[in-house]
Formats: structure tokens, C-alpha cells, sequence
């Protein structure tokens, strides 16, 4: 009974601190000003050293570790997946009041999706714990995040590969990824900026081209696949700025061996606001900073979801010109909507896409990922 009042306790200050992480905003809003101090922020100058920032951060309030990637089986059929692991660090004004062995000083929680992208079925998972008794937690020297059995990890006999696990019911992958290229720093001097205001901003750093092998299951079936997986790791501790209402960002991998990161912060009116940018990554790992004056990105088709309801732009079309690059960004399926119930509740779009286009006047191809928030309700809505 008392560990059951416990739990009662954990999951009412979860629901009451958490808002929506994902694979591109690092800075929470929504918590007085007063518990932001007793976290860092991400300031300018921050110096990246690996494999220690593969690790946890907790002098940050908000971290994550996000995998998205597409694979195929032997015989072709294709699959895109998504695992990803927040942690939130919680005010000591809140778990003071708590037990030691229950104290909730962290917070984390994982969504794992599959899209059985050849016959159009979305697949999704979520769980939330809290960095206690060893039910959920990260490694702060290197990467090792995990909630009970999922994990990602890199083993200490093998730096360059990370081991992705989560299973549920019929659903499950066991994934190594191994870095095809270094990991590209986002943003200018440490920082990859989320707004106006000093700390509104966040440290973050992608690997933009994991080669993938193992096993996945959907429906009780298992496959051998492979293919290339796309990781982001951020962490930060501000609020994101009142006039934003949600975000659009894309991970994409190019064909001539070039990827691109870029993010779309968005206000209540619909337009970009200047924080938003990006990161071209070269044949050699070398990236470059693209400011929100530096490219175009226009949706071209929509598509309304039967579930919530929300009209999310799919088809885009993206440009740079500098870059003599012109894109059309393509989901493979329509519906990969997820709605966590047991960790975020806030309902948003992530997705494999593809892309087609040119490069310098020649023919261009390319897959990745999208992901699309704010279109069911303001994403400050739900603290």
C-alpha cells in the first residue's frame, strides 16, 4: 500500500513537470523562473569532449537521446523506427518531500515506433519511470540510457557502436548502429539557439549517418535488416519563447553522401521565427550553419488526421539556394501520428520521409525523418 502511495505521488509530479521533448527543442517552457536557477544553461563556449557528452548531463534540466533511421529486410521490405529516452530533472522543491529510496530527482520516460512503411501500418510505444531502484536511468560518463529493458548503450569494447533494444507485446527491435561519420556540433559557438534571450538555447550534437544491422519485430514476426540511422543527443535547461505554438523538423540523408538537419520554430501566427536553422553536413563530416535567411521550406499538401483531428502539413518543398539545392520532402505513409498516454500525452507527427529533387542542376535522392508538433493544441498547453 505504501509503495503504491508512492507511485500515486511520482505520477501526479510527472504529469504536473513534464511537457513534450523531442528531437529538436531541448528548452522546456512552462517552470517558474526561480526552479530554472537551480539548473545550467546552455550558454556560448561550451566545449564538447567524447565519449563523456555521450553521457547524462544533470546539471541540465532536460536532456534527450533520439534514434530514427529506416531500414529493409532481405528481401526489400521496408521499415522506419523511432527509440528515444528523455530525462527531466526535477526542482528539490518537489522531491524533498519524498522518501530517499522513492525520491524523484529524475524523471524519464521512451517512445518506440515502427512503420511498416510497405503496408501502411504505424506502430507505437511508450513508457516513464523514474531514476530510481534502478528502473530507469544514464550513465554520466558515457552513453547508457535505459528504462527497465530498453536501452541504448555503447559498449566500453566497442565506443564507435551503440546497441538499441525496446520491446513490447509483438513489437520489438535489437539494432547496432556504427558511426559512418564523426559527430556534428548544431548551431555557432556550443550552442544551438531556440530563442532572443541568453540560455534560451541548447547544447546539441547529431551523429548523421549510422549504419544499421540486427533484428526487428512487428506482429509477432522477426527480420534481419539493415540500413542508416540518424542520432541526436540535447540538453539545456530554459523556456522557449511565449509566441511559439510548436515546431517542424527534419533529419535527411542524401545520396551524395551529404545530410541535412533543419528546424522550423513556429509562431501563433504561422510564421518562422528567426531562431529557426539548420546544419549541412559535407561528404567529409564538416558542417555548416544555415541561419533561417539561408533556405526555404513551404508545405505544398496537408493531411488530416482521423484520430485527433489535427491538419498537419506533409508535403514540402524545401530550398537553399546557396547550395543550388531544391527538395521535395515526401512522407512514405500518411499516418504515423503518435499519442503517448503513459509519458508525454501531447500528440505530434514523426516520421520516415523521402526526398527528390536536384543538387547543382543534377538529380538528387534521399530519406529521413520528419517531425511535426503543435498541431493538435499549443505545446505549452499541456503543463
Amino acid at each position: 500500500m505504501a509503495g503504491r502511495f508512492h507511485m500515486h505521488k511520482f505520477l501526479r509530479h510527472f504529469r504536473h513537470a513534464l511537457l513534450l521533448t523531442s528531437s529538436l527543442m531541448m528548452v522546456v517552457p512552462g517552470l517558474a523562473a526561480e526552479t530554472a536557477e537551480e539548473f545550467r544553461l546552455a550558454t556560448e563556449g561550451y566545449r564538447y569532449a567524447f565519449p563523456r557528452d555521450h553521457g547524462s548531463h544533470e546539471e541540465f534540466r532536460t536532456e534527450w537521446w533520439y534514434y530514427t533511421g529506416q531500414v529493409t529486410t532481405k528481401d526489400g521490405r521496408p521499415f522506419g523506427y523511432e527509440l528515444t529516452f528523455f530525462r527531466r530533472g526535477m526542482p528539490r522543491e518537489q522531491t524533498k518531500t519524498l522518501p530517499s529510496k522513492w525520491a524523484v530527482s529524475h524523471l524519464y520516460l521512451a517512445h518506440f515506433a515502427i512503420s511498416d512503411l510497405s503496408k501502411g501500418r504505424f506502430h507505437y510505444t511508450d513508457r516513464m519511470s523514474r531514476a530510481a531502484l534502478g528502473k530507469a536511468g544514464a550513465a554520466q560518463d558515457r552513453l547508457h540510457a535505459w528504462i527497465d529493458r530498453w536501452r541504448a548503450e555503447s559498449p566500453s569494447a566497442a565506443p564507435d557502436t551503440q546497441i538499441l533494444e525496446a520491446a513490447e507485446g509483438d513489437l520489438a527491435i535489437r539494432l547496432t548502429v556504427s558511426t559512418d561519420k564523426p559527430p556534428i556540433v548544431h548551431g555557432t559557438n556550443g550552442i544551438s539557439h531556440k530563442g532572443p534571450l541568453i540560455g534560451q538555447a541548447s547544447h546539441y550534437y547529431s551523429f548523421t549517418r549510422l549504419a544499421t544491422t540486427g533484428t526487428l519485430t512487428v506482429g509477432g514476426e522477426s527480420f534481419d535488416v539493415t540500413g542508416t540511422s540518424w542520432m541526436d543527443h540535447e540538453f539545456g535547461s530554459a523556456d522557449l519563447d511565449k509566441n511559439l505554438v510548436g515546431w517542424d523538423w527534419f533529419c535527411l540523408q542524401l545520396d551524395d553522401q551529404r545530410e541535412l538537419m533543419l528546424y522550423r520554430l513556429r509562431r501563433a501566427d504561422g510564421s518562422a521565427d528567426p531562431a529557426s536553422s539548420g546544419t549541412l553536413i559535407d561528404r567529409d563530416g564538416r558542417g555548416r550553419h544555415l541561419v533561417l535567411g539561408d533556405f526555404s521550406l513551404e508545405p505544398t499538401s496537408y493531411w488530416t488526421s482521423p484520430v485527433s483531428k489535427a491538419r498537419y502539413p506533409q508535403r514540402w518543398h524545401l530550398t537553399i539556394p546557396s547550395q543550388q539545392l531544391s527538395l521535395e520532402l515526401i512522407p512514405r505513409m500518411a499516418d504515423q501520428e503518435l499519442s503517448p498516454k503513459r509519458s508525454t500525452q501531447v500528440t505530434y507527427w514523426e516520421g520516415a520521409i523521402e526526398t527528390t529533387g536536384t543538387a547543382q542542376g543534377k538529380p538528387i535522392h534521399g530519406q529521413g525523418y520528419m517531425e511535426l508538433t503543435g498541431y493538435v493544441e499549443r505545446i505549452m498547453q499541456k503543463l
